[in-house]
Protein backbone atom coordinates (compact mmCIF):
# COMPACT_ATOMS: atom_id res chain seq x y z
CA UNK A 1 0.00 0.00 0.00
CA UNK A 2 1.38 3.67 -0.77
CA UNK A 3 2.00 6.25 2.06
CA UNK A 4 -0.48 8.52 1.99
CA UNK A 5 1.61 11.64 1.18
CA UNK A 6 -1.05 14.11 2.41
CA UNK A 7 -0.85 12.60 6.26
CA UNK A 8 3.40 13.05 5.51
CA UNK A 9 2.90 16.54 4.90
CA UNK A 10 1.00 17.70 7.52
CA UNK A 11 2.96 15.40 9.89
CA UNK A 12 6.04 17.44 8.72
CA UNK A 13 4.28 20.99 9.30
CA UNK A 14 3.62 21.90 5.57
CA UNK A 15 -0.07 23.43 4.72
CA UNK A 16 -1.66 20.83 1.97
CA UNK A 17 -3.55 22.60 -0.84
CA UNK A 18 -5.98 21.11 -2.67
CA UNK A 19 -9.21 21.20 -4.56
CA UNK A 20 -12.95 19.55 -5.49
CA UNK A 21 -13.94 17.63 -8.26
CA UNK A 22 -18.31 17.76 -8.59
CA UNK A 23 -18.76 17.57 -12.50
CA UNK A 24 -15.90 16.77 -14.95
CA UNK A 25 -15.03 13.38 -14.82
CA UNK A 26 -12.13 13.56 -18.11
CA UNK A 27 -8.88 12.12 -16.69
CA UNK A 28 -7.03 14.80 -18.01
CA UNK A 29 -8.66 17.02 -15.32
CA UNK A 30 -6.50 15.03 -12.88
CA UNK A 31 -3.62 15.32 -14.21
CA UNK A 32 -3.76 18.49 -15.44
CA UNK A 33 -4.63 19.84 -11.43
CA UNK A 34 -1.41 17.65 -10.39
CA UNK A 35 0.71 19.52 -12.92
CA UNK A 36 -0.57 23.45 -11.61
CA UNK A 37 0.73 21.64 -8.33
CA UNK A 38 -2.30 20.86 -6.28
CA UNK A 39 -1.20 18.11 -3.15
CA UNK A 40 -4.49 16.71 -3.02
CA UNK A 41 -7.93 16.32 -4.53
CA UNK A 42 -11.35 16.19 -3.66
CA UNK A 43 -14.09 13.97 -5.36
CA UNK A 44 -17.29 15.08 -4.40
CA UNK A 45 -20.30 12.51 -3.75
CA UNK A 46 -22.38 14.89 -1.48
CA UNK A 47 -22.95 17.72 -4.24
CA UNK A 48 -21.18 16.17 -6.99
CA UNK A 49 -22.73 14.41 -10.32
CA UNK A 50 -19.96 10.96 -10.52
CA UNK A 51 -21.48 7.93 -9.41
CA UNK A 52 -19.60 4.74 -8.69
CA UNK A 53 -17.46 3.61 -11.61
CA UNK A 54 -16.09 6.98 -12.49
CA UNK A 55 -15.15 7.90 -9.17
CA UNK A 56 -13.08 4.75 -9.16
CA UNK A 57 -11.66 5.48 -12.47
CA UNK A 58 -10.80 9.34 -10.99
CA UNK A 59 -9.57 7.89 -8.17
CA UNK A 60 -6.75 5.34 -10.11
CA UNK A 61 -5.69 8.41 -12.63
CA UNK A 62 -5.48 10.70 -9.30
CA UNK A 63 -3.23 8.56 -7.52
CA UNK A 64 -1.33 7.88 -10.29
CA UNK A 65 -0.16 12.05 -10.66
CA UNK A 66 1.04 11.88 -6.81
CA UNK A 67 -2.11 13.68 -5.14
CA UNK A 68 -3.34 12.38 -2.62
CA UNK A 69 -7.00 11.27 -3.52
CA UNK A 70 -9.86 11.98 -1.24
CA UNK A 71 -13.80 11.17 -1.24
CA UNK A 72 -16.11 12.98 0.35
CA UNK A 73 -18.90 10.57 0.83
CA UNK A 74 -22.89 11.64 0.40
CA UNK A 75 -23.11 10.16 4.00
CA UNK A 76 -22.34 8.05 6.99
CA UNK A 77 -23.34 4.64 5.36
CA UNK A 78 -20.28 1.67 5.60
CA UNK A 79 -21.12 0.47 1.79
CA UNK A 80 -20.19 4.38 0.92
CA UNK A 81 -17.55 4.89 2.97
CA UNK A 82 -15.56 1.11 2.40
CA UNK A 83 -16.25 1.09 -1.86
CA UNK A 84 -14.37 4.36 -1.74
CA UNK A 85 -11.38 3.16 0.00
CA UNK A 86 -11.55 -0.14 -1.80
CA UNK A 87 -11.74 1.37 -5.23
CA UNK A 88 -8.51 3.70 -3.99
CA UNK A 89 -9.59 6.72 -1.74
CA UNK A 90 -6.71 7.71 0.83
CA UNK A 91 -9.09 9.45 2.67
CA UNK A 92 -12.56 10.38 3.43
CA UNK A 93 -14.73 13.43 4.03
CA UNK A 94 -18.03 12.68 5.64
CA UNK A 95 -20.36 15.88 5.92
CA UNK A 96 -22.90 17.24 8.57
CA UNK A 97 -21.29 15.72 11.44
CA UNK A 98 -22.43 16.91 14.66
CA UNK A 99 -22.17 13.36 17.52
CA UNK A 100 -19.22 11.82 18.76
CA UNK A 101 -21.32 8.36 18.10
CA UNK A 102 -20.95 9.56 14.52
CA UNK A 103 -17.51 10.14 14.36
CA UNK A 104 -16.78 6.53 16.37
CA UNK A 105 -18.68 5.41 13.66
CA UNK A 106 -16.69 6.45 10.44
CA UNK A 107 -13.63 5.52 12.30
CA UNK A 108 -15.06 1.94 12.88
CA UNK A 109 -15.92 2.22 9.04
CA UNK A 110 -13.04 3.09 7.77
CA UNK A 111 -10.19 0.87 10.22
CA UNK A 112 -10.00 -2.88 9.95
CA UNK A 113 -9.75 -5.15 12.88
CA UNK A 114 -9.09 -5.00 15.61
CA UNK A 115 -9.51 -0.97 15.71
CA UNK A 116 -12.88 -1.34 13.07
CA UNK A 117 -14.80 -3.42 11.66
CA UNK A 118 -14.12 -2.93 7.51
CA UNK A 119 -14.02 -6.17 5.35
CA UNK A 120 -10.65 -6.77 3.83
CA UNK A 121 -10.18 -7.35 -0.05
CA UNK A 122 -6.57 -6.46 -0.63
CA UNK A 123 -6.11 -6.90 -4.54
CA UNK A 124 -8.39 -3.55 -5.45
CA UNK A 125 -7.88 -0.26 -6.25
CA UNK A 126 -6.19 1.01 -2.62
CA UNK A 127 -3.61 -1.10 -3.33
CA UNK A 128 -3.03 -0.91 -6.98
CA UNK A 129 -4.16 -4.51 -7.83
CA UNK A 130 -1.27 -6.16 -5.95
CA UNK A 131 -1.29 -8.65 -4.11
CA UNK A 132 0.23 -8.36 -0.39
CA UNK A 133 0.47 -10.11 3.12
CA UNK A 134 -2.45 -9.59 4.82
CA UNK A 135 -1.04 -8.66 8.38
CA UNK A 136 0.98 -6.21 7.26
CA UNK A 137 -1.48 -4.54 4.83
CA UNK A 138 -4.22 -4.09 7.38
CA UNK A 139 -1.62 -2.75 9.69
CA UNK A 140 -0.37 0.27 7.20
CA UNK A 141 -3.86 0.40 6.18
CA UNK A 142 -5.17 1.56 9.61
CA UNK A 143 -2.17 3.88 9.72
CA UNK A 144 -2.34 5.63 6.39
CA UNK A 145 -6.51 5.97 5.69
CA UNK A 146 -7.15 9.54 6.34
CA UNK A 147 -10.54 10.72 8.47
CA UNK A 148 -11.59 13.70 8.02
CA UNK A 149 -15.17 15.07 9.29
CA UNK A 150 -16.69 18.31 7.69
CA UNK A 151 -17.71 20.73 10.69
CA UNK A 152 -20.83 22.80 9.38
CA UNK A 153 -23.54 22.75 12.34
CA UNK A 154 -23.59 24.82 15.47
CA UNK A 155 -24.35 21.44 17.18
CA UNK A 156 -20.79 20.38 15.83
CA UNK A 157 -19.37 23.67 17.26
CA UNK A 158 -21.49 23.43 20.81
CA UNK A 159 -19.65 19.58 21.07
CA UNK A 160 -15.96 20.45 19.24
CA UNK A 161 -14.19 19.10 22.15
CA UNK A 162 -15.88 15.88 22.11
CA UNK A 163 -16.03 15.24 18.41
CA UNK A 164 -11.89 15.86 17.97
CA UNK A 165 -11.16 14.03 21.00
CA UNK A 166 -12.10 10.72 19.03
CA UNK A 167 -9.02 8.46 18.68
CA UNK A 168 -8.40 8.06 14.90
CA UNK A 169 -9.76 10.94 13.66
CA UNK A 170 -7.59 13.48 11.51
CA UNK A 171 -8.98 16.33 10.07
CA UNK A 172 -11.69 18.32 10.13
CA UNK A 173 -12.91 20.60 7.52
CA UNK A 174 -15.05 23.70 8.10
CA UNK A 175 -18.06 24.36 5.37
CA UNK A 176 -18.29 27.98 6.31
CA UNK A 177 -21.31 28.56 4.34
CA UNK A 178 -23.89 25.62 6.12
CA UNK A 179 -22.16 26.84 9.23
CA UNK A 180 -23.82 30.35 8.53
CA UNK A 181 -26.94 29.00 7.60
CA UNK A 182 -26.64 26.99 11.04
CA UNK A 183 -26.33 30.00 12.72
CA UNK A 184 -28.80 31.84 11.25
CA UNK A 185 -26.86 34.07 9.55
CA UNK A 186 -26.37 33.08 5.50
CA UNK A 187 -23.80 34.90 3.21
CA UNK A 188 -22.88 36.79 6.47
CA UNK A 189 -18.91 34.98 6.76
CA UNK A 190 -17.52 37.85 8.49
CA UNK A 191 -20.00 37.82 11.42
CA UNK A 192 -17.98 37.61 14.97
CA UNK A 193 -20.48 34.77 15.47
CA UNK A 194 -18.53 32.94 12.64
CA UNK A 195 -14.68 33.78 13.34
CA UNK A 196 -16.05 32.65 17.33
CA UNK A 197 -17.12 29.61 15.83
CA UNK A 198 -14.16 28.59 13.60
CA UNK A 199 -11.32 29.66 15.99
CA UNK A 200 -13.11 27.12 18.53
CA UNK A 201 -11.97 24.32 15.83
CA UNK A 202 -8.74 25.65 15.38
CA UNK A 203 -7.97 25.66 19.13
CA UNK A 204 -9.89 22.05 19.51
CA UNK A 205 -7.85 20.22 16.25
CA UNK A 206 -4.42 22.24 18.20
CA UNK A 207 -5.37 20.71 21.20
CA UNK A 208 -6.11 16.98 20.25
CA UNK A 209 -3.70 17.15 17.32
CA UNK A 210 -6.33 17.22 14.71
CA UNK A 211 -5.53 19.17 11.44
CA UNK A 212 -8.14 21.73 10.87
CA UNK A 213 -9.26 22.85 7.60
CA UNK A 214 -11.57 24.99 5.47
CA UNK A 215 -13.70 24.62 1.58
CA UNK A 216 -14.08 27.57 0.31
CA UNK A 217 -13.97 29.55 -2.83
CA UNK A 218 -12.38 32.79 -1.20
CA UNK A 219 -8.71 33.46 -1.56
CA UNK A 220 -9.21 36.13 1.54
CA UNK A 221 -10.90 33.65 3.75
CA UNK A 222 -8.31 30.69 3.22
CA UNK A 223 -5.14 32.73 3.89
CA UNK A 224 -6.64 34.60 7.02
CA UNK A 225 -7.45 31.22 8.33
CA UNK A 226 -4.24 29.64 7.18
CA UNK A 227 -2.52 32.22 8.76
CA UNK A 228 -4.20 31.43 12.07
CA UNK A 229 -3.33 27.22 11.95
CA UNK A 230 -5.26 26.13 9.44
CA UNK A 231 -3.27 23.15 7.27
CA UNK A 232 -5.60 21.27 4.98
CA UNK A 233 -6.69 24.25 2.52
CA UNK A 234 -9.35 23.41 0.19
CA UNK A 235 -9.86 25.88 -2.58
CA UNK A 236 -12.57 25.92 -5.19
CA UNK A 237 -14.19 23.50 -6.98
CA UNK A 238 -13.96 22.67 -10.92
CA UNK A 239 -17.12 24.27 -11.87
CA UNK A 240 -15.91 27.78 -9.46
CA UNK A 241 -12.53 27.73 -11.63
CA UNK A 242 -14.51 27.78 -14.65
CA UNK A 243 -16.98 30.22 -13.83
CA UNK A 244 -14.31 31.92 -12.04
CA UNK A 245 -11.68 32.23 -15.20
CA UNK A 246 -14.22 32.54 -17.81
CA UNK A 247 -16.06 35.86 -15.95
CA UNK A 248 -12.74 37.34 -15.56
CA UNK A 249 -11.62 37.37 -18.96
CA UNK A 250 -15.01 38.14 -20.53
CA UNK A 251 -15.16 41.07 -18.33
CA UNK A 252 -11.74 42.35 -19.56
CA UNK A 253 -12.71 41.70 -23.38
CA UNK A 254 -16.51 43.44 -22.86
CA UNK A 255 -14.61 46.40 -21.15
CA UNK A 256 -12.01 46.56 -23.84
CA UNK A 257 -14.86 46.17 -26.71
CA UNK A 258 -16.92 49.10 -25.49
CA UNK A 259 -14.03 51.02 -25.19
CA UNK A 260 -13.01 50.67 -28.82
CA UNK A 261 -16.98 51.20 -29.88
CA UNK A 262 -16.93 54.80 -27.87
CA UNK A 263 -13.94 55.69 -29.92
CA UNK A 264 -15.28 54.60 -33.19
Amino acid sequence: MKDNLLKRSLDDGKVAIGTMLQELRTPAIPLLLADVGFDFLFIDMEHGVHNMETVADLLKITRLTGMTPLVRVPDLRYHLIARCLDAGAQGIMVPRIETREQIEEIVKYVKYPPLGVRGCSINKGHNDYKAEALIPFIQKANKENFVIVQIERKKAIDNIDSLLSVEGVNGAILGPNDLAISYGIPNDLDNPIMSDAIQKVVDAGRKYGVYTGMHIGGLSKLKEWMNKGMKIITYQTDLGFIKQSSSDGLKELRECAQSLTKNE
